[in-house]
Order: structure tokens, then C-alpha cells, then sequence
């Protein structure tokens, strides 16, 4: 690298920690993106130098991501640079890379910029979680974004770097089985709807317990990576799970971020102890207080997300709170309502918060769910038991900033 792009990448970076202070201190943001579009803009390749020397590991996938990405910095047990707040785009990357010199980083990546950010981080580890549909007003068809991945693993097939794949998804499959270094792992994956037909031959996939295949020969990958119940085996190496953030999915979660500690040369025993200490991400999961409630909070933003969570509940008469927006974060369009199984919610009566409350109830009525629409929030009556709340990223978000540990 010359001396000019050195001086350039050294304006910019002092660019992205002035630009993201003062939004800080105006009010104007959380300072991770503003100053990250600065910097880019006075040194493009500035993810790449920024990278440079580093072991990076890139989380991706529609689901997960900031829970995997949280847990490979904490079982890591050295610092570890990360884009904690979820800014998972470029600027966010080159903002966290910036605000720390660790020769480790752990950046989770939206799915459309994994095959870019693939190109310029040069990582070592690439965990890749899931691909289902999101945010149905912007959000590529499913399968394109899985040949989005397939295309950029051709590219940069690279037997260097380590792709920890969900073998229980046939989309990952179909992305990472270009790759030259693959671990699969077999995890937890209940949400199958967008994998129906093969990506290959479009016949459909037989699915039988916790295998399937497709007549044309594709099928689910040897796994090197296996949770059974409590217990995850990796290269033959068995280690207890005894996670303190609850359900399936974040053993999946989990199994794929020791995976990829184990691939760097993280001794397991070690990582999984701390692994297990996590008890929030970013708010998630945590147990806060607000107007006389004690409330669990509990992000879905799409079905398969609100899938895995309506698993974690209770199996009683237990009051349950929802609360839906359909913001820019969230997408517009909030008709993916219909495809979670809120038939699961039948015997508990669901309070409708949120800007689409009424979108959620009559989901709820055709579910024939008991529902109370929330017109307004201080005339819920207060319950003595922990209320889980069930929101999407705005409505979440609303959630965490009015609430209180």
C-alpha cells in the first residue's frame, strides 16, 4: 500500500470517529453509521485496509445473526471488534473497525451485502445461519439470494477460508457446497417453507425427521457438527449446553458460533462456559419493567422468527403481548402476518400493540386466537406474572427504549 492511500485511509478513519462523536453528541444517532458513509466516501477500499491483519469472521443469514455474532465475541475470551449495535451494512463494518485495533473481529452482515463484504473483509470464518423470506417489500426472492451466496463463494473459493454452513437448510446448502473448506453443521431448523422444492431441479424435497433429499441427488451434507438435546458434538468433541437465553434456535445459534471459534483454534471447553453465561443480545431476551409489568422481551421480525419464539412460550393460559410496526426497518408490507402459525397463541389471550394492531388482530381472529386490541397502553391491567412480549424491530425497539432493567 502506497503512502497516499495510507494518508487517505488515516483521514477517513479520523473522519468516521469525529463524524459518529459528534452524532453522538447532538442526539442525531448511536454514531455507527453516519461516520462509516464519510470515511467510505473519502477512502472506498477503507473496509479492506481496515481488515487488513485481522481474523475476521463474517455471521450472515435472514435470522440469528446478532445472536451468533454476540456469542462468537463472547466465547472468543479475548477483545473482540464487533458491530454490537446491528449495523450490518459497510459503514456499520468500517464504524466497528475503526473504534478498535483487536486483531480479532466478528461482524455480522446483512444477507444482499454478503457477497461484497465477502470480497473486501478477506475473512477467515463464514458462518452462514439460514435464508428465509423477511421484509417483503425489498427483500430478494429467497432463492436469489441464495444464488447471490452460491456465485460469491465461486468467486472467492478459497480453501483459506472456512464456511460454517446449516446443513439443515437446503438454500444454505445450495449456497456453500461451491465453497472449498465447508463444516456443516446439523442443527435445529424448524422453518422449512421457503425450501419446499429444490433449488436445483425445482421437484420437491422429501423431508423425513431430521433429513432430507431430492430425487435428483441433492441432499443434506455429512455433518461434522451435531446438537443432540443438551449436548453438541464437534470433530468428536462433546460439550454440554446449559445456554441461559432459551429455545432451539439459539442452540442452533450457538453450535455454529463454537463451530467457528473451533475453527480458529478456540479451545471449546473454554468457549462454551462463556457461551452459556449470555443471558441477553442487545435487549433480547431480557426481563425489563414498565408501568407496573415485568416484561420479556423478544424479537421476531419475520415467520420463521416469530415461529421460533411463539415455541419458547409456555404451554398455558398465560397472557401474551405482540406488538407489530410496519416502518422502513421493519418493511411496509405486513402481510407476512399470515404465514406465522399464531394458531399456536390458541388459549392465550394476546394484547395487540403497535402501529398495525389492527392487521395483527384480525390475524389473530382468523387464527381464532382470544385478542384485546391496545388502544391505549395505560389501561392494560397489570399482571403478577412475567408477560413475554413478542415485537419486531421498531416496535422492539419502542419496547426497550420505554422500559427499564
Amino acid at each position: 500500500m502506497g503512502k497516499s492511500a495510507n494518508l487517505r485511509d488515516g483521514v477517513a478513519s479520523a473522519a468516521v470517529r469525529a463524524v459518529n462523536r459528534i452524532s453522538r453528541m447532538t442526539g442525531r444517532g448511536s454514531g455507527t453509521v453516519v461516520g462509516g458513509r464519510v470515511g467510505m466516501k473519502i477512502s472506498p477500499n477503507l473496509v479492506t485496509s481496515l481488515s487488513r491483519g485481522r481474523t475476521v469472521v463474517l455471521v450472515s443469514g435472514t435470522n440469528g445473526k446478532t445472536t451468533t455474532t454476540s456469542m462468537i465475541v463472547a466465547g472468543w475470551g479475548v477483545p473482540v471488534t464487533t458491530n454490537q449495535t446491528g449495523a450490518n451494512m459497510p459503514a456499520g463494518h468500517v464504524a466497528a473497525l475503526v473504534t478498535s485495533t483487536s486483531s480479532q473481529a466478528a461482524l455480522e452482515v446483512d444477507e444482499a451485502w454478503l457477497p461484497e463484504t465477502l470480497a473486501k473483509t478477506r475473512p477467515r470464518v463464514v458462518v452462514l445461519l439460514n435464508l428465509s423470506r423477511d421484509q417483503l417489500d425489498r427483500a430478494n426472492e429467497v432463492r436469489q439470494m441464495a444464488e447471490r451466496w452460491r456465485k460469491a463463494l465461486e468467486v472467492h473459493n478459497d480453501p483459506d477460508v472456512v464456511v460454517v454452513a446449516n446443513a439443515s437448510d437446503p438454500l444454505v446448502v445450495y449456497a456453500a457446497e461451491v465453497a472449498a473448506n465447508v463444516l456443516w453443521c446439523d442443527v435445529p431448523t424448524t422453518w422449512l417453507a421457503d425450501a419446499v422444492s429444490c433449488p436445483k431441479c425445482t421437484l420437491g424435497i422429501s423431508h423425513v425427521g431430521s433429513q432430507w433429499h431430492c430425487s435428483c441427488g441433492f441432499a443434506k451434507p455429512t455433518k461434522i457438527t451435531t446438537v443432540l438435546g443438551d449436548e453438541l458434538v464437534i470433530d468428536d468433541v462433546t460439550v454440554a449446553l446449559d445456554l441461559s437465553i432459551p429455545g432451539d434456535f439459539n442452540r442452533s445459534n450457538a453450535a455454529m458460533a463454537l463451530t467457528a471459534l473451533h475453527s480458529v483454534g478456540v479451545e471449546l471447553n473454554e468457549a462454551v462456559v462463556r457461551i452459556n453465561a449470555v443471558q441477553s443480545v442487545v435487549g433480547r431476551f431480557s426481563v425489563r419493567r414498565w408501568n407496573g409489568h415485568v416484561l420479556r422481551l423478544l424479537l421476531a421480525k419475520n415467520p420463521s422468527g416469530f415461529e421460533a419464539m411463539l415455541a419458547t412460550l409456555a404451554n398455558d393460559s398465560s397472557d401474551v403481548w405482540v406488538a407489530i410496526n410496519a416502518r422502513i426497518a421493519d418493511g411496509r408490507d405486513p402481510s407476512w402476518l399470515y404465514d406465522v402459525p399464531f394458531e399456536k397463541l390458541r388459549g392465550h389471550r394476546v394484547y395487540c400493540f403497535g402501529d398495525r394492531r389492527l392487521d395483527l388482530a384480525t390475524r389473530l381472529d382468523y387464527a381464532q386466537v382470544e385478542f384485546v386490541i391496545v388502544e391505549d397502553d395505560a389501561q392494560v391491567p397489570v399482571s403478577k406474572e412475567t408477560i413475554s412480549l413478542l415485537a419486531n424491530y421498531t416496535a422492539f425497539s419502542d419496547w426497550l427504549e420505554k422500559s427499564e432493567p
